[in-house]
Order: structure tokens, then sequence, then C-alpha cells
């Protein structure tokens, strides 16, 4: 009879295990949070409210997202002054670092014309509802308040406020293929180059922003070149982020760079570290594309991407997030990227030299099956963070924001025992 208890006793924890084991890979490593939303490209986080979040509409609306439901108020309408369609429209926002007490946030988008505008508002007395009578256009070394865009695509439109407090406003070569003006090597241009500017400032500043005195070209650099200016050699950086030192990261500006037609590339700028030339058009990701004429700034130490992949795998990079949050451990520190036109998300996880800063990247881990494949993600056009810094994907083709949940298992059963 012992045995026979025995045996009962390890058939059921054999079970147990295998029961967990099951649940385990059955578990979904995703979640649909929020839907119904149309040609989403941008999810931000309010910084005054855990539970709300801001979604970036290509049309030219900013919905609000609250514990995952979308309001039926928009927090800002922007659809009858700007023009939309392909690779125009409302196409970023950010939110200051001060916003809880100055309510300023700012969106890029391209106005009838064609052309890209970065404009700074304010919230209104109602938290969930932006001022449109608060519109500042920022004002450019040319004295227009809005940037030429000679040709309708390579637009790029992401916002982000570094570490420092600053705004990062990456521009697109100016569009049609192959850079045919060289735009992004042209100093006195401000197209395809990150920019970095210091937008604190009051509102009897009529420009909009100062440009910060330890940007790498107030006092020097190659002639005619703009202090706005960041980095050179960037053809269309859709997507970027910083991995923030308040989440335990570095404080690294990574940069995903959508291609011209073999290779999408994703730069990685340790903290700091200004003046770089990532090398469009002479280089499209680390190969030779028009080497003539060669670059007049920074040519010998030109900035090859970390990572790289060629058309067979993808061919449009959008870019995301190094991981720092809590729901999957086994994920932090890699960052996230996907491809518009594949619909395929990866990460890579990212190696520090402890002398340089610079970073070397694994091979990519494919995780599109983990979100539900093609029929959950669509064409994927942005990634976002939560307050508690967890990842989430914009599908722009289905409309919905898809969160990267916790796939552990429960807790094994304890003081197992034989009901006879």
């Amino acid at each position: 009879m012992r045995a026979i208890r025995t045996a009962l006793c390890v058939a059921l924890l054999v079970a147990s295990a295998a029961s967990i084991q099951t649940i385990r890979a059955q578990s979904p490593r995703f979640r649909v949070y929020a839907s119904g939303l149309t040609s989403p490209v941008a999810f931000v986080q309010d910084p005054t409210n855990s539970s709300v979040q801001f979604v970036v509409e290509q049309a030219g609306r900013i919905r609000v997202v609250r514990s995952g439901v979308v309001q039926p108020t928009d927090f800002l309408d922007l659809r009858t002054q700007i023009s939309a369609g392909g690779e125009r429209g409302l196409l970023g926002m950010a939110t200051a670092p001060d916003y809880a007490s100055s309510g300023r946030f700012f969106v890029n988008f391209t106005n009838p014309e064609g052309h890209t505008v970065v404009a700074r508002f304010r919230r209104s007395a109602n938290p969930l509802v932006a001022d449109p009578a608060s519109r500042v256009d920022l004002q450019w070394p040319s004295g227009l308040r809005y940037i030429v865009q000679p040709y309708s695509n390579h637009n790029a439109g992401d916002l982000a406020f570094g570490p420092d407090g600053y705004l990062y406003i990456g521009l697109g070569d100016g569009g049609s293929g192959n850079d045919p003006e060289n735009r992004a090597q042209n100093p006195s241009e401000l197209l395809g180059k990150m920019l970095r500017i210091d937008v604190n400032v009051p509102d009897s500043n009529t420009r909009g922003y100062v440009v910060p005195a330890t940007n790498p070209f107030v006092s020097g650099g190659p002639a005619g070149v703009l202090p706005e200016i960041w980095s050179f050699g960037l053809r269309n950086p859709w997507r970027y982020s910083f991995d923030l030192p308040s989440r335990g990261g570095t404080g690294a500006l990574i940069i995903a760079d959508v291609g011209q037609g073999a290779w999408e590339e994703v730069d990685y700028e340790p903290a700091n570290r200004p003046g770089r030339n990532y090398g469009w058009r002479y280089r499209e990701g680390a190969h030779n594309n028009v080497t003539s004429p060669p670059p007049i700034y920074n040519a010998s130490n030109l900035i090859d991407p970390i990572h790289e992949y060629g058309r067979s795998v993808g061919q449009s990079i959008t870019g995301g997030f190094v991981y720092r949050g809590a729901a999957r451990p086994a994920y932090r520190g890699r960052y996230f990227f996907a491809d518009y036109v594949q619909g395929r998300v990866w990460s890579i996880s990212l190696t520090i030299n402890p002398s340089t800063g610079e970073a070397t990247a694994s091979a990519p881990t494919d995780h599109t099956a983990e979100f539900g494949g093609a029929a959950v993600l669509g064409s994927i056009s942005a990634f976002g963070l939560d307050a508690s810094g967890e990842l989430y994907i914009v599908s722009h083709t289905r409309g919905q924001i898809i969160q990267m949940i916790s796939d552990a298992p429960p807790s094994p059963p304890t003081n197992l025992r034989i009901i006879r």
C-alpha cells in the first residue's frame, strides 16, 4: 500500500509539473491594450497620470487612452491644419520634462504645403484636452516657421527629449532617392541631421528655442554649419529613443534609420557623444553607396551601425526602445525594433565597452510570434513605454496598441496530499 501511495504522489507531482510547463508554453506574451484607432504612429505616456497615454494618429488627431480605453474626446485635433498621406501627416509628439508644471508638449507634422513644422502647445485646464490656441511654431535659421521639404518622402517625424532635458529632432534628407542634392552631408542644411535645441524658454522668446552652448558646432566645425545640428548623415530616422539613466540605462541615443534599397540600420550613440557622421548618402548601413563627392565633415571617421539587415529580411525599419521594465526580466537591456513592411519584431542585446561607451550588438532574436504574428501586428509604426517602462507596439494598419506582458507561470502547488 505504501508503494502505491508513493507512486501516486510521484504521478501527481509529475502531472502538476507538466501542466505548469503547458501553461508556460501557452501563456500569451502580449495583450491588445487599445484598439479602434486610425493609422496610429506614436504612443506617448502622460507623465502626470500613469493610466493615461496619448496616441498620435497620422491624419492629425491625438487620442486619449485611459486604462486601455480610447476616449471619445480628442486631446488635440489638427486635421484641418496638416497634409497627411504617404509619409506625411502628424508624425510625432513629446511632452516637455516639466510637463507637470508647464503643460507644454511638442508635435511634428507636415503643413498643407508639405513642409515640416515643429510646434509647441499647452494642455488646457482639463488635463485630457490641449489648448489649440496655445500653438507656437518654432522659427528656424531661415526665418521660416517650418523646414522646407523639397520632396514628399523622408519626413522622419519623431521627437524625443534626452536625459539632458533638450529636444532632439531627427530630420530626413528631404526625400527622393539617394539624396540627390546631398543634403544629409551639407552643413548649412538641417535636413538629414539630428538636431538638439533647448525649448525651455519663456513665452516671450519668439523663436521658441535657443541653441545649447554645448552643441558641437556652436563655435566651430565646417564652413556654414548650423549650430542646431547635433549629428550628420541620416537618411530617414523614423524612430529613435534614449536608453534612460532614470531606468538604469546608459543614456545612449539609438537611431533606427530607414535605408535606400539594400540595408536597414540601427545606429548607437553613447551619451554626450555629439558631432558624429552616420554616413548617408556616402554609405548605406556599413556599405559604400554614392561615394562622390566624399563627405566634407568627419569623412575619415564615419560611424557604422551596430546592426543592419538586408532587404531579404525587411524593407523599412521601425526603431523602438531598450527594455528596462519588470514584466519580462529576461529581456531587460535588450533593444527592441521592428520592420514596418514585414511586420516583424526583433531584439538585440547590447554589450557596452566600459572604456569607450560604444556598443556591440548580438544576433537578433525574432519575437514576432510572441506578439501574435501578422494577424495582430500588421505594419508596425512605433513602440512606446508606459509609466513603469513596459513596452508597447503600435500597429499602423491594425489600429491597435499591443502590450508586452509577463509570461510567468502560476506558482507550483504545495502540500500535495492524496485524498482517499
